[in-house]
């Protein structure tokens, strides 16, 4: 299993943490229960962080007409809306919440360059709030195909998540499923997909990002 690189500097203090604090336990301290229950809890606190920096392989088929899922999750919003930052139009909005169990990369829906990147420090309410995507720590993408479509995706950080990682800027050019970025510890992913665009999923359906499709553009 491949850890993403996010995650290997933590990994490695909270070994060297665990390993020395499991030291101290079973040499000064004489209830062997004590010993059982600290070495369990560090083993299983360390796996379930563990997980949570897991980088699978991803290979995405390369399909102009297909959105791909930014994030691992499930699917929480579906609704027509207004996007007031920056594309200033109706749009379809379909949000993802990533838990803590799921992989936090977050990769390209589409093929395309980036138009428009704005990182917005702020808020860390939970990531289902109402008023999370205007206020809460976020990035907002704008990624335009070779047709003009313009699809705005926007990472935002939930009451747990509280650091947003991204790798992209404005003039990139990014293939679909290429990793744009990464949130810590459970958030939400917002994509705004043109009025004419088929959507492909529906609320609660589990995504995989980069695998499953959730529209297609006309």
């Amino acid at each position: 299993m491949t850890i993403h690189k996010e995650g290997r500097t933590l990994l490695l203090v909270m070994a060297i943490i665990f390993i020395g604090l499991n030291y101290v336990v079973f040499n000064y301290v004489a209830m062997s229960l004590i010993h059982t229950l600290v070495l369990a809890a560090s083993i299983v606190i360390y796996l379930l962080v563990l997980q949570f920096f897991r980088l699978p392989t991803c290979v995405t088929p390369e399909d102009p007409k297909a959105v791909y899922a930014p994030a691992e999750g499930k699917v929480v919003v579906i609704e027509k809306t207004t996007e007031d930052e920056c594309l200033k139009d109706e749009r379809i909005q379909i949000s993802i919440f990533m838990s803590p169990l799921n992989v936090h990369v977050n990769r390209a829906p589409i093929k395309g360059k980036v138009s428009f990147f704005k990182y917005h420090p702020g808020k860390y309410l939970v990531a289902w709030h109402p008023k999370s995507s205007i206020e809460n720590e976020r990035t907002t993408v704008v990624m335009e195909n070779d047709k003009g479509v313009k699809v705005l995706f926007r990472q935002i950080a939930g009451a747990v998540a509280r650091r947003i990682k991204w790798y992209v800027k404005e003039g990139d050019q990014l293939t679909q499923g290429e990793e744009f970025g990464f949130i810590k510890f459970g958030s939400r992913v917002d994509v705004f997909l043109p009025l004419d665009a088929k959507i492909e999923v529906n609320i609660n359906d589990k995504t995989t990002g980069g695998k499953t499709v959730i529209a297609r553009l006309a």
